[in-house]
């Protein structure tokens, strides 16, 4: 088995590629969307844990990969990721592992969801659902394609990291992003070989991607 991104990867921020609505988006709209912001009056703005998406997105839509990178738990993500398998993995592998799937997300995810921000015309937020180091932000994308205007909801989970809050999942349509790739891609690989194998097949991925520049 190779390691891949699978689609639902794609479907960080935005949907992911198995959404036709937009992985294949009708002829540009005649006049660029507005930028992806959330109207001057939201209140939640201000929230910490909304500005790190807000972070996330902008960095992203503007090609700023490594910045967008800073905004990810990537500690809390492979946790998820490896489940009880986490534990079982010495400091270096999963330091090694968080760097991995930075890497390979930032070079194959970004520059696709970058492409699909250049239609959002609003964001608007809901209040965040704070409990202890953990938060739950809900919102709805607003996406202008040439004839008309789509709605998608989105939540986003998020962990208090000192003073930041950090993105670590988001429900996109009812589907987590991460329950997608630890079904998809990193169960079926650690039953396969372990931890060795899983690492041997991501750096692997991120040598054939050395030549995707990460900006």
């Amino acid at each position: 088995m190779r390691f891949s991104v699978a689609p639902t990867v794609v479907a960080l921020v935005l949907v992911s590629a198995s959404h036709a609505a937009l992985a294949a988006p009708p002829s540009p709209a005649p006049s660029p969307a507005p930028p992806a912001v959330a109207p001057a009056a939201d209140p939640n703005l201000s929230h910490p844990a909304v500005k790190a998406i807000t972070t996330l997105i902008g960095a992203v839509r503007y090609g700023k990969f490594v910045m967008g990178l800073k905004t990810l738990d990537g500690t809390a993500q492979g946790a998820f990721l490896l489940g009880d398998n986490w534990s079982k993995g010495t400091d270096a592998q999963r330091a090694e592992f968080a760097t991995l799937f930075h890497t390979i997300f930032a070079k194959v995810a970004f520059p696709k969801m970058q492409k699909n921000f250049e239609n959002i015309q609003t964001v608007v937020y809901d209040a965040p659902v704070v409990t202890g180091t953990k938060a739950a932000v809900k919102s709805t994308l607003v996406v202008l394609h040439a004839l008309k205007k789509q709605e998608y909801k989105l939540k986003y989970q998020l962990l208090q990291a000192g003073a930041e809050w950090k993105v670590v999942d988001v429900d996109v349509l009812g589907e987590s992003m991460l329950t997608g790739v630890r079904n998809e891609q990193i169960n079926p690989i650690i039953k396969e070989g372990g931890w060795a194998h899983l690492l041997d097949l991501m750096r692997q991925k991120a040598k054939s991607l050395e030549g995707v520049p990460l900006k």
